[in-house]
């Protein structure tokens, strides 16, 4: 094992995570200025001329072979492109909070998958915190008195599948980044998600005949900085973060952090959007930390055990 390369792989998966916390809300401001689809397409817009950015700061060139690109396009369909439009209409049928309840059977989809198609089998311990982490986040949305009964079949449904869609970009991203350059597949994805989205939005504009609305939300500070933040930070920085971090440890391993992200929405709120907090947060945020850590620990013994006694068959 190597110690450093796991400490930083987990430095990584922490900053993306608290990214990932802090994007709700500022996606939440943006869309209360600007429609959702125009919204996704100026932050992949940012996003792409930021990854064009750090290509030119770190003076290398985007070189990539036909088989290259054709091995990420699966990668960005299912992420970001799949991911947000399933969320984005997803949410439009059912309330953020029902969404964060199916959201958190993110870690599940990965475990199941990761096994299927990476051979990563998760132990008995690691099965256990998952399900402790999920429970966590469960709890909270339970006890604040949400029903999935009262959603629609529809928008559950879409949330669902971008949940899946997450997963399955995790599985296939860990192969990925151990065969190519993580900053690479980076723009890459921001490449496709900026080309989708933008012909998307321009062609809604057009079809009703108002394309010079198109930049009409940038007159707005609050969206300026909401963008900003969700193009450079929670499009290019959490694609990095999780590339990297797939490069360095299991998808299994990587997802159950997915979970701690509602945690720190969830705090976020209260910080700075003066929401009330519960003790049904701080018992949901004690079990989700508690599945974090433990599926950690549980992965570091497996882990060791599986040199042990390669040391000792050699």
């Amino acid at each position: 094992m190597n110690t450093p390369r796991k400490g930083r792989a987990y430095a990584a998966v922490l900053l993306y995570t608290l990214i990932i916390g802090f994007s709700f809300m500022f996606a939440k401001m943006a869309i209360t200025i600007a429609d959702p689809l125009d919204t996704l397409a100026h932050r992949f817009t940012i996003s792409l001329a930021a990854a064009s950015a750090a290509l030119l700061m770190t003076r290398r060139r985007f070189r990539w072979s036909k088989k290259g690109m054709l091995a990420v396009i699966p990668l960005a369909v299912f992420y970001p492109l799949l991911f947000f439009i399933l969320q984005t209409f997803g949410l439009v049928y059912t309330t953020s909070a029902e969404a964060g309840i199916i959201n958190a059977t993110v870690p599940i989809f990965t475990m199941l998958l990761a096994s299927l198609f990476l051979k990563e089998h998760s132990n008995a311990l690691q099965k256990l915190f998952t399900v402790i982490s999920v429970a966590g986040v469960i709890l909270i949305f339970v006890l604040k008195g949400v029903s999935l009964a009262s959603s629609s079949t529809l928008g559950i449904i879409l949330i669902l599948l971008s949940a899946l869609s997450t997963s399955v970009y995790t599985v296939m991203a860990r192969r990925l980044t151990q065969k190519q350059s993580v900053l690479d597949i980076t723009f890459m994805m921001s490449l496709l998600g900026f080309a989708t989205f933008n012909v998307i939005s321009i062609s809604r504009h057009a079809a009703v005949g108002n394309v010079s609305q198109y930049f009409a939300a940038f007159s707005h500070p609050t969206f300026v900085w909401s963008v900003l933040y969700l193009g450079v930070l929670a499009s290019l920085g959490t694609s990095l973060l999780a590339n990297y971090t797939l490069s360095q440890l299991e998808a299994s391993r990587m997802s159950i952090f997915n979970n701690l992200s509602t945690i720190i929405t969830v705090f976020a709120g209260v910080l700075f959007l003066q929401e009330q907090i519960a003790y049904y947060h701080i018992l949901g945020a004690a079990l989700v930390i508690t599945g974090v850590i433990g599926v950690s620990l549980a992965g570091h013994h497996k882990s060791r055990s599986a040199v042990i006694r390669s040391i000792k068959k050699n």
